[in-house]
């Protein structure tokens, strides 16, 4: 007998406890019940056990329980109560019909626990999940407007992100469904970004290539211009391939020059920093083949070369010049690694923003010059492929160095 008063005492002090007669009426309830109804127990006994029915439970939900205990069986359900102070709070609840000896039924007790916080938390959470269903609806709204020049560029570009997405969608829906909109809004405004400097250059060339024509000049020099504004085409081009090929499985590597590349990057920009009075170095002892994807390499490198010329049309400065170093390096796990760092003299980056340049739209220009996303995107798109894209600043400006992998001799 001393067992079983210690097993109740165990229950009770553990567990929501009441009971009832066979017409719902309290005739026990333990101190755990009282602290979460907020009812004393003189409240409580004598009254019917609705006296903590929520009203939002509808009959139908009663009417299950009274006939699964009335037929004698044992009854389950989590349940939503009212406590004195109106406040709600939510149960896990077992009633079991308790029977005398002529096997009719006696009273019942019904043993709970409190599942409050976990259903708030679940409420919290499909409130949440219905928010951003509906930010989702209005950035969808917001990419249509911005995407309609882009569309008639490559009208495939939105469905195969879509396909994308939908193969994780399962996954997990609604994360996922906010990486489909956020990743169409950075390669949109990367595009545009990107851009912006080709058409700047390509506007220099053509103009320079209308005074040849008035001057008379020989088709040597047209062929020149013509050239270096094909180039610069073919690179915009590349763009959307390169940004569209970004969200592919199945793109191939290919072996390339490393410093081929940057000698295009810097042939693609060197009206623009002429024009600026800034002059570019590059250093390179020996040529380095290495397998990737060279048209990102490309983008990567006209995004940070062209925002060291912002920085260094910002500052006084009359020997302006950004410094590319292209060389083999041992990292910290005794690996060959590919290095191509990228400086400017232009008296660095604030040491309270350091740590924020890649972050997404994260930007110290006018918003006419960036969105803050070319940076990001080219983080994401080094690492990737298994490389690094880091900043710091030196003694005289800021660098950026792109480390890769070295795949071959």
């Amino acid at each position: 007998m001393a067992f079983l008063e210690q097993y109740i005492k165990a229950i009770e002090k553990n567990n929501i406890v009441s009971k009832t007669d066979i017409n719902g009426v309290i005739t026990f309830v333990n101190e755990e019940f009282c602290k979460i109804s907020k009812y004393s127990k003189n409240e409580l006994i004598g009254k019917n056990h609705n006296i903590v029915r929520h009203p939002d439970v509808p009959s139908k939900a009663f009417k299950k329980l009274w006939d699964t205990i009335l037929a004698k069986k044992t009854y389950k359900a989590t349940v939503k109560n009212l406590a004195k102070d109106g406040t709600t709070f939510y149960v896990n609840t077992t009633v079991i019909p308790i029977l005398d000896q002529k096997n009719n039924i006696k009273e019942f007790v019904a043993i709970r626990y409190d599942v409050t916080e976990a259903i708030e938390n679940a409420n919290k959470l499909i409130k949440k999940e219905e928010e951003l269903e509906l930010l989702n609806i209005t950035l969808e709204e917001r990419i249509k407007e911005q995407t309609l020049r882009l569309i008639q560029l490559n009208q495939n570009l939105e469905e195969r992100i879509r396909q994308e997405v939908e193969k994780n969608r399962e996954k997990d829906r609604v994360m996922f469904q906010q990486a489909r909109f956020a990743a169409m809004g950075e390669m949109i405004a990367n595009i545009a970004h990107q851009w912006r400097q080709p058409l700047s250059e390509l506007n220099i060339l053509l103009f320079k290539l209308k005074k040849a024509c008035i001057k008379g000049q020989n088709k040597s020099i047209l062929d020149i211009y013509y050239k270096q504004s094909k180039i610069v085409i073919d690179s915009m081009s590349n763009t959307i391939d390169d940004f569209r090929d970004f969200f592919k499985q199945d793109k191939k590597e290919k072996e390339y020059a490393v410093e081929k590349t940057i000698e295009e990057a810097i042939l693609i920009l060197q009206e623009t920093l002429k024009s600026n009075n800034i002059k570019i170095i590059f250093k390179v002892k020996y040529s380095i083949i290495t397998k990737g994807y060279p048209n990102e390499l490309l983008q990567i490198l006209l995004n940070i070369i062209n925002n060291a010329k912002d920085a260094l049309i910002s500052v006084n400065n009359k020997n302006k010049k950004i410094t590319i170093e292209l060389k083999i390096k041992i990292d910290e796990n005794q690996k060959e690694i590919i290095e191509i760092s990228i400086c400017d003299n232009g008296n660095g980056i604030r040491e309270d923003i350091i740590g924020k340049i890649f972050d997404p739209y994260f930007t110290t220009k006018h918003s006419s010059q960036g969105t803050g996303i070319g940076l990001y995107m080219s983080k994401k798109i080094i690492e990737r492929s298994k490389g690094a894209l880091k900043i710091k600043n030196s003694k005289n400006g800021a660098c950026f160095i792109i480390c890769l992998p070295k795949t071959k001799e």
